[in-house]
């Protein structure tokens, strides 16, 4: 793994230390994620995937309160990508 990218994993994890934080994400970002999906699959046509899409993203904020920070992504946009792979990250160390 490149240096800058396990940088920006040190700092995402940095930022999302209360377990109540991370919870929120581990609701959140699969949320975001399938309704991303579904929403590109149809089109923008599956009104139910916008209500997961704000759901997840209701989520992430709660968890943000707990942590009494910002989401990094307002810091630097390149985290919306960086949350869910370090999300798929911890999911496969934990299945190892």
């Amino acid at each position: 793994m490149s240096p800058s990218l396990e940088r920006l994993f040190d700092q995402y994890a940095g930022a999302h230390q209360d377990p109540r934080n991370k919870l929120c994400h581990r609701v959140g970002i699969p949320l975001i994620a399938i309704s991303v999906v579904v929403l590109l699959a149809s089109a923008g046509e599956a009104s139910w995937a916008w209500w997961l899409f704000g759901v997840g993203w209701a989520f992430q904020f709660v968890g943000h309160t707990f942590e009494r920070t910002w989401p990094e992504f307002m810091k630097n946009p390149v985290f919306l990508l960086i949350g869910p792979l370090y999300f798929v990250r911890e999911l496969f160390k934990k299945s190892h």
